[in-house]
């Protein structure tokens, strides 16, 4: 990979190791990929904040790297935490814990990292279209690229740091435009009615296709909100890290191999992404982190009514979409509803407080929470998150 006089001078050490190491995260990724050079990138988007998920060792790393006084080059931002310190009666009641997630959280934002805790940052501040980033975390990673329509490649928690601190990333995978055409036409024959429907599409699609690149028809009544919950459930069960609604799918030479979705495929997906039919501990909206049309859209589903006792319900956004929601906010925890910001059910502790059985309407932590959290599933449909929440 051509490196250019400056980055040959920081991958010998010159500014430090700290740029050092992170230069040859970068060159090692290159190298690997065939990359020929490295490209500026807009932003980048940090995974691996949370410490349920990264553990002591990573915070040795991290503590190094922030001693060593490092800064970012270019706008970064970062993804949950495992805790919502607002809401600490939610949140697992251990001091070390709590202690060590402010450790990281404080060496981060020492290197200049934007500090929304949040899996989507395109709420809180919008790319350029074609604009190259360095993005971690894989629901985030299919938005910029299918609905933002820009550029990054499916990058791990230190390979999107390493591009935060040099301001550039290889050039390889989707960054480059061959890299980024349909493969698949896949057609849908059921009329997807809810973003459950939609998450039980991405799931089947996400396994059948693993990393090729589709291209959907018959997604008729597809907003933003929806395609969120493909994309995020395509990349969970899957590697894709881009797909096309057929209205704005790019020409290809040549016939697209067709693979047909029918609604038997979508029941065995809905049936596979539950593990129980008992009744929830805890009902979870908000994997990827709800938009402000969401919060409302929950808001008016539970407005007048009470959630019950023996149950918790979590809405999970960032605390930017949370004040600009905020009369809708006072919905929801009026009825007894939690509205968290900077953590997710994913990354935070369930059993420890509690949870043994989760109702969802995401596919994303209907497919992860049974290993990740060690919890039982239920994957549903909003409205039925809903009424289960305020039977």
């Amino acid at each position: 990979m051509y490196l250019s006089r400056e980055e040959e001078r920081i991958l010998d050490g010159e500014k430090g190791w700290a740029y050092q190491v992170a230069m040859r995260i970068l060159v090692k990724l290159g190298d690997l990929f065939g990359a020929d050079r490295l490209i500026p990138i807009e932003s980048a988007h940090i995974s691996g904040v949370s410490y349920k998920t990264i553990g002591d060792a990573s915070i040795d790393f991290l503590e190094a790297l922030g001693k060593s006084g490092v800064k970012v080059m270019v706008k970064s931002t970062a993804n949950p935490a495992g805790i919502d310190y607002s809401h600490p009666e939610e949140m697992i009641g251990i001091f070390e814990v709590k202690e060590k997630q402010n450790r990281i959280i404080e060496i981060y934002r020492n290197m200049g990292i934007d500090m929304i805790l949040t899996c989507t940052p395109y709420y809180v501040s919008k790319p350029k279209e074609d604009a190259h980033l360095a993005w971690a975390e894989s629901s985030t990673v299919v938005y910029a690229n299918s609905v933002l329509h820009s550029w990054t490649n499916r990058e791990g928690g230190p390979s999107a740091l390493a591009a935060a601190l040099i301001g550039k990333t290889p050039n390889y995978g989707v960054h480059k435009p061959e890299n980024r055409l349909a493969n698949v036409l896949v057609k849908v024959e059921p009329c997807l009615r809810s973003e459950a429907d939609y998450g039980a599409l991405g799931a089947h699609v996400g396994r059948l296709l693993e990393d090729e690149i589709p291209c959907f028809s018959g997604l008729t009544c597809a907003g933003e909100t929806e395609l969120k919950h493909l994309g995020s459930a395509m990349a969970s069960t899957g590697m894709a890290s881009i797909f096309y609604p057929e209205a704005s799918c790019p020409r290809v030479s040549g016939e697209l191999e067709v693979v047909s979705v029918d609604m038997n495929d979508l029941k065995n997906a809905f049936e596979s992404l539950s593990t129980t039919n008992e009744p929830p501990d805890m009902v979870y909206i908000g994997c990827p982190h709800c938009s402000a049309e969401e919060i409302k859209h929950v808001a008016l589903k539970i407005e007048g009514r009470r959630v019950r006792r023996d149950v918790r319900l979590w809405i999970c956004t960032s605390r930017y979409v949370r004040r600009k929601a905020e009369r809708y906010v006072k919905i929801i925890e009026a009825a007894g509803g939690k509205v968290l910001s900077d953590t997710c059910a994913v990354v935070t502790w369930l059993k420890e407080i509690g949870v043994d059985v989760l109702m969802t309407n995401s596919a994303k932590t209907a497919y992860y929470a049974p290993t990740m959290n060690k919890v039982e599933t239920v994957f549903s449909s909003l409205d039925r998150c809903i009424e289960e929440a305020c039977q």
